[in-house]
């Protein structure tokens, strides 16, 4: 029972990481389909399709950023990993914004990519005009990846 807060606080790493990482990986999976297509007809279009493909990624990272900050807070990665039931919880609470919304939002911009991608295909002069459009998803994971990074940055001592 000791090791409890320590538990929950890395279910919450876990999760954070795990889960936007999935999201991303399924995001950044579609948009790489649709420009394989797109490559096999017009190769030269490769810069401007692999830019969509990356934006569904960025969720993963800011679910590992999150997870880097959580195990450097709780002392796993360096000091003591003695903490509180209650400050697990807590931790565990603030990895949920970014551990969701990086689930959904990859997903989400990976489907935006993917129409991007078509948009490219047809009309590159469009570039500029259609990058926009998934970008727009990136928007609700940073604010997610914002409320995480405030909650843990405001959790009191670890021995609460």
């Amino acid at each position: 029972m000791d090791n409890l807060g320590i538990v929950f606080a890395l279910i919450g790493a876990a999760l954070a990481t795990f889960l936007a990482g999935t999201g991303s990986a399924i995001g950044v999976g579609k948009a790489g389909v649709a420009a394989a297509g797109v490559l096999a007809e017009d190769p030269s279009k490769f810069g401007k399709v692999l830019i969509f493909q990356l934006l569904p990624a960025t969720q993963g990272i800011y679910g590992l950023l999150i997870a880097f900050i959580i195990l450097t807070k709780i002392g796993i990665l360096g000091g003591d990993p003695n903490i509180s039931v209650t400050a697990g919880l807590l931790y565990f609470a603030a990895s949920l914004p970014i551990a969701f919304s990086g689930l959904f939002s990859a997903i989400y911009q990976g489907n935006c990519s993917v129409a991007g991608i078509g948009t490219i295909a047809k009309k590159p002069d469009q570039f500029g005009k259609t990058i926009l459009l998934p970008a727009m998803v990136e928007t609700y994971a940073i604010l997610a990846l914002l409320i995480s990074m405030l909650a843990i940055f405001n959790i009191p001592g670890l021995n609460l």
